[in-house]
C-alpha cells in the first residue's frame, strides 16, 4: 500500500512538472503532444527539455536514496549519506579535474563522466574506510561520520583552489554543478546514467538479506556465518557506484540519501527487502518535487534542485544529530 501511494504521488508530481515552467503546457496540450498531435514548439519543450529532465530526476533520486540506505545499513549509522560522508565531494573533484582539460558537451565525454565520478567517489570512500577502520574494533559509526565530514571538507577546499585556475565558462559549469543543478537534461545523459541504476539497484536488492544481517552488528552477523568485510566492501562498492554516477549528472545534491531512507524506514520498517524499493521511490519523489519547485518558485529564474533539497534536508539532519546525541 505504501509503495502504491508513493507511486501515485510520483505520477502526480510528474504531471505537475510537465505542466510547469516558463512556457506553460496545459494538460490537454501535453496529452495531444504525447500522442503526436502537438505542434513543433510543444514537441520540442516536452520531448527535448522536460521529459528527459524528469526521467533524470527519477533516476538520480532512486540512486542517491538506495546509496544512502546501503551506507546506513552497513555502517549502522543513521546519519550516513553520500553527501555527508564526502563521497559526493570525491566525485565532484574528479569531475572538476576532467572539465579542466576536456569539454563536457562532446558525446564521448558524456559517457566518460560517470566513470570518472565513480573513480573519484571510490577513492574517497576507500580513504574514509581506511581512516575509520580500527583493528579488532571494525568501523565505529561516529568515527565514520566524523572522518567523512573531515575528508569532505578537505576535498571542498581543494576544489575551491582549483576553481581559481578555471576559465569563466568552466567556472560557471562547476558553480552550477556545486549548487546541485540538474545540468545534464537531455536523452544522452539519460542513456549514460540508466545502465548504472538498472544494474546496481537490483544488485542492492539482491543483497537485502545480507544487509539485514549486517545491521544486527558485527558479532551477531559473524555468528550467523556472514563474511562481514567481504560483504561490506561489496555493498560499499554498489553504494559508491550509485552515488558517483548520480552525482556526475545531477551535481552536488545532498541529503536525498539521508531523508529518503529515514522516511522509508518510518513507513515500512527496517527489512531491506521492502525498505530499498520504498526508499528509491521516496528519493525519486523528493528530487522530482524539488526540481519542480526550483523551476517554478522564482520564474523565469531557476533555483538549483540541490538548494531546494538542502532547505528540507539541513534542518532534518540537525534534528537527527540532536536525537542521536540524546
Amino acid at each position: 500500500m505504501i509503495i502504491m501511494i508513493l507511486a501515485v504521488l510520483i505520477v502526480l508530481s510528474i504531471i505537475v512538472s510537465i505542466n510547469s515552467g516558463y512556457i506553460r503546457l496545459g494538460p490537454l496540450e501535453v496529452f495531444k503532444t504525447l500522442f503526436g498531435y502537438g505542434n513543433e514548439k510543444q514537441s520540442l519543450i516536452l520531448f527535448q527539455f522536460r521529459l528527459p529532465r524528469i526521467v533524470i530526476s527519477l533516476l538520480i533520486g532512486a540512486g542517491l536514496a538506495v546509496s544512502g540506505c546501503i551506507l546506513q545499513g552497513i555502517s549502522r549509522n543513521a546519519l550516513a549519506d553520500p553527501g555527508i560522508l564526502g563521497i559526493n565531494a570525491g566525485a565532484g573533484f574528479a569531475l572538476m579535474l576532467f572539465v579542466s582539460f576536456f569539454p563536457t558537451n562532446s558525446f564521448g565525454s558524456i559517457f566518460a563522466i560517470p566513470f570518472l565520478a565513480l573513480i573519484g567517489a571510490g577513492l574517497t570512500a576507500l580513504l574514509i574506510y581506511v581512516l575509520s577502520y580500527k583493528k579488532n574494533e571494525g568501523i565505529s559509526p561516529t568515527r565514520l561520520l566524523l572522518t567523512g565530514i573531515a575528508v569532505a571538507a578537505g576535498i571542498s577546499a581543494a576544489m575551491i583552489v582549483l576553481t581559481l585556475k578555471l576559465d569563466p565558462d568552466q567556472y560557471q559549469f562547476i558553480a552550477t554543478w556545486l549548487a546541485g543543478s540538474i545540468w545534464g537534461s537531455n536523452w544522452k545523459f539519460v542513456l549514460a546514467l540508466l545502465p548504472w541504476i538498472v544494474v546496481l539497484i537490483p544488485l542492492a536488492w539482491y543483497k537485502a538479506r545480507i544487509m539485514n544481517v549486517l545491521s544486527l552488528g558485527e558479532h551477531t552477523a559473524a555468528s550467523l556465518g556472514a563474511s562481514i568485510e567481504k560483504e561490506r566492501i561489496g555493498l560499499l562498492a554498489v553504494a559508491v557506484g550509485l552515488a558517483g554516477s548520480s552525482v556526475a549528472i545531477s551535481g552536488g545534491i545532498g541529503f536525498v540519501g539521508l531523508i529518503a531512507p529515514h522516511l522509508a524506514r518510518r513507513l515500512v520498517g527496517p527489512r531491506h527487502q521492502i525498505l530499498l524499493p520504498t526508499a528509491a521511490l521516496a528519493g525519486s519523489l523528493l528530487v522530482v518535487a524539488a526540481d519542480t519547485i526550483g523551476r517554478v518558485i522564482l520564474q523565469p529564474s531557476e533555483i538549483p534542485t540541490g538548494i531546494v533539497v538542502a532547505v528540507i534536508g539541513a534542518p532534518y539532519f540537525l534534528y537527527l544529530l540532536a536525537k542521536s546525541r540524546s
